[in-house]
């Protein structure tokens, strides 16, 4: 395994955290006073707050999939890494977007609403990628 690759790995896992802590901040501050004025639902907001939730975890498991990769090594944890990053671009991407359309004055993004459960299927992806590699190795 190349010397830079868990580097990079490490870099992007720190990128995601630090934006999804920084998404979580706006959506309890930001986002949450424009409820009054009625440019936001509560479930847009709820959704906002999945959204940063999802990030934080699967960051978090890309996190982890680097440190078992130290210890042992198979395929299946480069593809969990990679459907967690996809994942996470697709899932909570597009609810970032879906939720906070309104405010933006962008209704056109409602036509990314089936892009979201592609994510989910990404992230599913990658736990099974996670089991697999804990019975084969490569």
């Amino acid at each position: 395994m190349e010397t830079t690759f868990p580097s990079k790995k490490l870099a992007t896992i720190g990128i995601l955290g630090a934006t999804a802590v920084a998404l979580g901040a706006l959506g309890a501050h930001a986002l949450k006073n424009q409820l009054a004025g009625g440019l936001l639902t509560e479930d847009q907001l709820s959704g906002f707050e999945t959204a940063t939730k999802y990030q934080l975890f699967h960051t978090l498991g890309m996190l982890l999939i680097i440190l078992l990769q130290q210890h042992m090594s198979s395929k299946y944890f480069v593809w969990a890494y990679c459907f967690f990053l996809i994942g996470i671009i697709l899932f909570s991407g597009s609810l970032y977007l879906l939720c906070t359309r309104g405010l933006m004055g962008m209704e056109e993004l409602k036509m990314l609403g089936p892009i979201t459960p592609l994510g989910g299927i990404s992230f599913m992806a990658g736990w099974l990628c996670l089991t697999l590699a804990a019975f084969k190795k490569s």
